[in-house]
């Protein structure tokens, strides 16, 4: 089931590691990049994450996203603020992880174009009803890993700023969203929950 699935839970193994894969990003753009991560997995210089499984998800999860995106992402990313950083790797992790990817296009832009505009488990439940029916993996799921994974998507969103504490939402800032669309992924401007004339203005500074 799982050879023919594009899904995994393993967004469970980490959650948003910001801080974490800009320590080990040198090591994974470095031509002994093995011999390095198997290095810090053994001795922990840089994640300073002293529970060993811990550690080891970490960078399993890092170097997943990081050979999800091509390599000349990573130097643009390098050269990116802070702020523009962090909603880079929220980028980075909707392309990774396909429950991800769905839970924001599906759930999260629906409720964000709704009256509420807000967002709590249960919404995102419903959507993993919906990925369950079609797609047996998912569906052969324990409900405490649905749960890690939909909790795991839900402290991304809070982290880079989408959803606050009162579970409401908000639209993500960038300097730089004329890259996304520069490189053909005007969709993650959407993503960011900005509106149709912000993103026309950007489109409009291009010309």
């Amino acid at each position: 089931m799982k050879e023919n699935s594009p899904y995994t839970a393993a967004i469970t193994g980490g959650g948003f590691l910001f801080s974490e894969t800009n320590a080990l990003l040198p090591l994974l753009q470095s031509a002994d990049r093995e011999a390095l991560l198997k290095d810090e997995k053994l001795n922990n210089r840089l994640l300073k994450i002293n529970a060993e499984t811990s550690r080891y998800r970490a960078i399993a999860e890092i170097a997943r996203r990081f050979d999800a995106m091509p390599i000349s992402f990573w130097e643009d990313y390098k050269a990116m603020t802070e702020k523009d950083q962090q909603v880079a790797l929220f980028f980075v992790i909707l392309k990774t992880y396909k429950i991800c990817f769905d839970f924001h296009i599906n759930v999260t832009m629906r409720k964000w174009n709704s009256i509420s505009k807000s967002l709590v488990y249960d919404d995102i439940d419903m959507e993993f009803n919906e990925v369950s029916a079609r797609d047996e993996f998912v569906d052969s799921w324990s409900d405490k890993t649905k749960r890690k994974v939909a909790s795991a998507y839900l402290t991304v969103l809070r982290k880079v700023g989408i959803l606050d504490k009162d579970d409401n939402l908000h639209p993500l800032s960038a300097s730089n969203f004329d890259y996304y669309i520069i490189n053909g992924e005007q969709w993650f401007l959407d993503a960011c929950l900005l509106q149709p004339y912000q993103i026309d203005n950007i489109k409009k500074q291009l010309v």
